[in-house]
């Protein structure tokens, strides 16, 4: 059975790069436009992974993935944080929200398949 993964991005031009890069690789795709509704998604049915976009309206990336670490635990799912937020701060704090990886936008499916295989997931 295919690996779930949870594509959370305000832009629908980038879950869908993101949903051909990871379909393409063996993924079941779901799609957020924001935290709140990935929360939601996640509550329905918790993904094997995550790949999380950082500016979004309703609920940003970080504090959904507060949110989602206190609900869930630490390790699980897997998040990836994939954004425009390059310098160190936004970093160190997503991985010390939480977060598996990072990657800069924008990205290619070398970049995304590499960081999937870091943590794990293919």
């Amino acid at each position: 059975m295919a690996l779930t993964c949870l594509v959370v991005d305000d832009s629908r031009v980038v879950r869908k790069v993101a949903r051909r890069i990871l379909e393409a690789n063996g993924f079941s795709v779901t799609e957020a436009a924001d935290g709140q509704e990935a929360l939601d998604t996640c509550r329905q049915r918790l993904p094997d992974c995550v790949l999380l976009d950082w500016n979004m309206p309703v609920l940003d990336g970080i504090t959904f993935l507060r949110c989602l670490r206190t609900e869930f635990g630490p390790e699980n799912p897997p998040v990836v944080f994939c954004t425009t937020e390059n310098d160190l701060s936004h970093i160190e704090e997503a991985i010390t929200a939480g977060a598996q990886e990072y990657i800069m936008k924008p990205f290619d499916e070398d970049i995304l398949v590499s960081k999937f295989t870091q943590v794990g997931l293919l």
